[in-house]
């Protein structure tokens, strides 16, 4: 490490989202998080709560309860990546147990510069990106 340089790494993404139930089953079920912390009533939230995959983790939390989201007002992750090794399997997976996918084209698995990628749309809005070739 280079004399004042940060040592730094992404330890978490928050997602607000008022479809919380279905949040929840959706990155456990669909995508294999694994739910390590549950923490209802947390701050003038409804539930707070941490999953993990491989070290990475999302806090899912649902709004204040004095707001109340309008899809237009969501601000914050544009969407977030996986990369996988096996795309088509990956895709056969989770075809298989979720149906949201978002196309390009009409279609659900498409070329970009370097690979192939799919999107999925989780129930609060993000968009999950699988690719497989690593970089960009």
């Amino acid at each position: 490490m280079v004399e004042g340089e940060m040592n730094m790494r992404i330890h978490h993404v928050c997602i607000e989202t008022s479809l919380y139930k279905e949040s929840i089953e959706f990155y456990t079920r669909v995508l294999n998080f694994e739910l390590v912390k549950e923490t209802p009533d947390f701050h003038g939230r409804e539930y707070n709560s941490w999953l993990e995959l491989d070290g990475f983790y999302i806090e899912l939390q649902t709004p204040k309860k004095e707001v109340k989201l309008e899809s237009e007002d969501r601000e914050g992750i544009v969407h977030m990546c996986f990369y996988v090794e096996d795309l088509a399997k990956e895709l056969e997976r989770i075809a298989g147990v979720y149906n949201n996918f978002k196309l390009k084209n009409g279609e659900i698995l498409y070329r970009i510069e370097g690979g192939n990628l799919f999107k999925v749309i989780a129930p609060e809005g993000t968009i999950i990106e699988f690719r497989d070739n690593p970089l960009f």
